[in-house]
Formats: structure tokens, C-alpha cells, sequence
């Protein structure tokens, strides 16, 4: 096998995640990085793609162990080899699947981080301030579209990669949602509150050039960068006395989910809401489940107070 074919089995392979499933440039890039580490650790070894076995996927594991990798990023870098060593054998390009007798590695149960309703109104209230109170209409402009966002995305629980992708138009709906196409191109309606419309009614009033996007910038794609996002997320949340280490975009889509169970939200519903394709991704906030379930057995059950 010439040197430059592990490289064409990983290119074949992302065809086909992109022309059969669908998938999104964004998870295109996480595989292409996932896959390019797995066939440098192959090529180590002096190993092609269709000889591994067994034996080298563990090894495979023990070395991102060496390097202190975390076992929720080994798993997800375990299941990107996973498809890739399924794809080699459904296509005949290998005479066994090597990953199929390995199992991941166990992940302790990680809680996502969560704001309180009290931070987030925080957060909302620093930057309708720093919008009204602006200087001049260029930083108005700018801090308006900052508090438009923060209004979405606490409003829709939207990915930070939908959120910034959103088109013009969905700023000017009269609609009480958003129609939202997520991963794999599934679309779902994402409910919008009064405030949120108010948010985007008020920056779209600072957009003078035309353009297909809610939030345009000077960028590869034409909008804003869910990286420029996140970091002026953090100046904002700064201001409002919140550690920056405990703020990201998808920590304010935590907080969404978060907060509509603990206000008695079904489980179910919020999967829909998130784009969650299976309930299980959703389940990380069964802690908040069990919380409220004492809370209401606290509460109501006749024998709790006696």
C-alpha cells in the first residue's frame, strides 16, 4: 500500500459522511482531525489502515491514555476510528472489523456547567446596558447585536454553529418560532419569546447593507465566527462579575435546558428543542430531574414532615 493511501481511505470515507448522512462541515473537520492523529499513530507503527486488528486499536487508546487525553474525547476519538474501520470492512477494503471487540473507555459522569437564573439575568442586564449606554452608533450597533445573540441563545437553547448561521430573514419573522435546520440537516421548530423577537427587531434596525445573514461580519463565511462569539461572551460576562472560565455559548445552551426542567419541562421536549437525535444526549441533565423529584416528594409527600 503506497504511503499516500491511508490518506485516500480517510477522504473516501468523509465522501461518504457527507454525500449518505449528510454531515455538517463543522463534524467533517472534527473527523478529518480525529482520523489524521489515528493514521499518524498507524504510520508509526508502519501499520496500514486495512491490516489493524484488534491489539492495535487498544494500543491506539493506551497511547491517547499517555497523553492524558480524557476518556470523553478517547470515546469520541474511538467511535470517528470506529465508523472509519466499518467503512474499510462494509466496503471490502478489509477482512474484519478490528474496533468491534473494543470497548470504549469508561467515563466518569460529567455534569455540564450551569449559570444560575440569577447569573443569566445578570449577564442579559449587562448587555441591554452596554447597548443602551453605547457612545457611539458603530459600538451601539455592536453591543446591541452581542445582547441580540445572548437573547437568542438563551431564549432557543440553538447551537452556537445555528445560531451565528442564522439567515436575515429569521430576524424579521412574524412567527412566534424559528424553523432551525441542525445536524444532519434535520430541521425543528425552536419556540422564540417576545424578548428575543424585541432583541432582533432592534438589531436589524443597525443593519444597513443588504445580505443573506442576521449577523454578518468580515469572515471566510460572511457571518460571524462562533469563535468572535465566544470571545466577546466572555468580555460581557466579565462586566457582569461572572469568572470567565465558566462561561461558553454552550454553556448558555446548558442553562437553557437546565432551566426549562427545573421549571417542570418534559425531558422529551427539551431533546426536541436541543436537536438531540437520541434521548440519551439529553439524559446529562437527568441531575436536574432527580433534584426537582426530591423537591416535589419534599414538598407534597404527607409523610415528609412527620
Amino acid at each position: 500500500m503506497s504511503a499516500s493511501a491511508p490518506q485516500g481511505l480517510m477522504h473516501a470515507y468523509l465522501d461518504m459522511l457527507a454525500a449518505e448522512r449528510g454531515a455538517a462541515a463543522n463534524t467533517l473537520a472534527a473527523y478529518r482531525r480525529d482520523l489524521d492523529d489515528y493514521l499518524a499513530h498507524l504510520a508509526g507503527r508502519r501499520q496500514a489502515p486495512g491490516d489493524v486488528e484488534a491489539a492495535g486499536i487498544r494500543a491506539y487508546l493506551a497511547e491517547l491514555e499517555a497523553r492524558g487525553l480524557k476518556s470523553t474525547s478517547a470515546a469520541r476519538r474511538l467511535s470517528c476510528v470506529r465508523g472509519f474501520h466499518r467503512f474499510l470492512y462494509a466496503e471490502g477494503l478489509a477482512e474484519s472489523d478490528p474496533t468491534a471487540p473494543v470497548s470504549g473507555p469508561k467515563r466518569g459522569r460529567g455534569l455540564p456547567k450551569v449559570l444560575s437564573v440569577a447569573e443569566v439575568d445578570r449577564l442579559l442586564a449587562v448587555a441591554k446596558e452596554a447597548a443602551a449606554k453605547a457612545p457611539t452608533p458603530g459600538e451601539a450597533a455592536r453591543a446591541g447585536r452581542m445582547h441580540c445573540l445572548i437573547e437568542l441563545l438563551y431564549a432557543t437553547g440553538l447551537r452556537v454553529s445555528e445560531l451565528v448561521a442564522l439567515p436575515r430573514a429569521a430576524g424579521a419573522t412574524k412567527e412566534r418560532f424559528l424553523v432551525v435546520r441542525g445536524k444532519g440537516g434535520r430541521e425543528r421548530l425552536v419556540p422564540l419569546t417576545e424578548v428575543a423577537r424585541t432583541a432582533m427587531a432592534a438589531h436589524l434596525a443597525t443593519l444597513t447593507a443588504p445580505g443573506p445573514w442576521l449577523f454578518p461580519a468580515e469572515s471566510e463565511t460572511g457571518h460571524l465566527t462562533r469563535q468572535a462569539f465566544a470571545r466577546d461572551l466572555k468580555a460581557v460576562a466579565a462586566a457582569a462579575g461572572i469568572r470567565t472560565d465558566r462561561i461558553s455559548p454552550h454553556v448558555l445552551r446548558h442553562a437553557f435546558a437546565s432551566h426549562l426542567l427545573q421549571n417542570g419541562a418534559d425531558l422529551r421536549v427539551v431533546q426536541e428543542l436541543l436537536g438531540h437525535a437520541d434521548i440519551s444526549t439529553t439524559q446529562i441533565y437527568t441531575h436536574v430531574l432527580d433534584e426537582r423529584l426530591k423537591q416535589m416528594v419534599r414538598d407534597l409527600h404527607p409523610l415528609a414532615s412527620a
